[in-house]
C-alpha cells in the first residue's frame, strides 16, 4: 500500500468526521488509525477518535484518549465534559462528577452546568435554595 501523504491525512480526518456523523464509528476510528499513526501529536484527531469510541462504546479507549487530549489541553470543557459522560457511562459517579464540574468551570454552557449540578447534599443549590 502507498504511503499516505499529509493531504491524505486531511482527507481521511474529514472522513471520519463525516462516518461519525453518520452513526459510524468503528469506520472513523479506522481511518483515524492511520492518521495519528502520522500525527501522534495531533490532538484534534484524538479527541475525534475519542469521540468515536465513545460512540461504539468502546469506553476504556475513549477514557484513554480524552485523558490524553486533557494532558495536552487541561483547559478543554469539551474534553472534560467527554470524559465524564465515559465515567458515568462507565458506571464511575465520583470521576463523573469532577470532570462534569470542570467543564462548567471552564466553559458554563447550560448544558454543562446542568451535569454538572453544583448543588449540596440536601438538594439545595450554593445560595441555599431548593432545586426544584
Amino acid at each position: 500500500m502507498p504511503e499516505k501523504n499529509p493531504e491524505t491525512h486531511v482527507i481521511d480526518f474529514r472522513a471520519a468526521e463525516q462516518l461519525l456523523a453518520a452513526r459510524d464509528p468503528r469506520g472513523a476510528v479506522k481511518l483515524l488509525d492511520s492518521v495519528i499513526g502520522a500525527h501522534p501529536e495531533n490532538t484534534a484527531a484524538r479527541l475525534l477518535r475519542a469521540r468515536a469510541f465513545f460512540a461504539a462504546a468502546q469506553l476504556r479507549p475513549a477514557e484513554l484518549e480524552f485523558e490524553l487530549v486533557l494532558e495536552r489541553e487541561p483547559d478543554n470543557a469539551f474534553a472534560h465534559f467527554a470524559l465524564a459522560r465515559t465515567f458515568q457511562r462507565a458506571g464511575r459517579p465520583e470521576q463523573a462528577t469532577r470532570h462534569f464540574r470542570l467543564a462548567a468551570a471552564l466553559d458554563p454552557k447550560p448544558e454543562y452546568l446542568r451535569a454538572a449540578r453544583f448543588e449540596d447534599r440536601d438538594g439545595q443549590d450554593r445560595d441555599g435554595e431548593a432545586r426544584g
